[in-house]
């Protein structure tokens, strides 16, 4: 059973007095067959930068897209159940990834069918339980209390214990560099060889 999370937006009233708008449950949670044991749940998103802090009391509508908005943000929470290989082997990433508007982030090919990347900087925070991070080649467990910076890698989540771990993620839309090229702005960096 997924985890429910208690959202408090805060806001100011028409004096501009510091005022809660909404106390209760997070509602935009994404939970599919085509990715058993990963629920996601959305928190805030915004649409760009600087963010809005008096706009909108309420940004988590519409579909559920896996990567921010341009220019954008989107903070959000995680639940991975450990996995079973033998249901793993037979899933398709593509597919699970298309039903957030994502299926051309999956890297094909790759030794885990959910490796995927965005172009953004994550910022994420082990709450609960371990799990492993896979990159390209490489690999690396974080537990509760870790923290990561993914700077628009490719990776996937193996969580290979016996307890559910909870990640929670700010997902900011970025560039390789700011002063790349449009074409060499998105995508993996392409480095000067000397």
């Amino acid at each position: 059973m997924a985890k429910t999370f208690r959202r408090v937006v805060t806001g100011h009233d028409e004096n501009g007095v510091a005022v809660v708008v909404s106390d209760e449950p997070a509602t935009q949670i994404l939970q599919r067959p085509s990715r058993p044991g990963v629920t996601l749940t959305n928190f805030w998103i915004s649409d760009g930068t600087p963010a809005e802090y008096d706009g909108a009391e309420e940004t988590c509508t519409g579909d559920f897209i896996l990567h921010p908005p341009r220019d954008g943000s989107v903070f959000r929470c995680v639940e991975f159940e450990p996995e079973d290989p033998e249901v793993l082997a037979g899933l398709d990433g593509k597919t699970a990834f298309a039903e957030m508007g994502a299926s051309a982030n999956i890297v094909e090919g790759a030794r885990h069918p959910f490796m995927h990347r965005t172009d953004s900087v994550d910022y994420a925070v082990i709450l609960k339980g371990e799990i492993h991070m896979l990159m390209d080649d490489t690999e690396v467990l974080v537990k509760a209390g870790d923290v990561v910076v993914q700077r628009g890698t490719n990776h996937a989540w193996s969580n290979r214990g016996t307890e559910s771990c909870i990640i929670a993620f700010i997902l900011i839309d970025g560039v390789t560099r700011r002063d790349a090229s449009e074409p060499d702005a998105r995508g993996i960096p392409r480095r000067q060889q000397p």
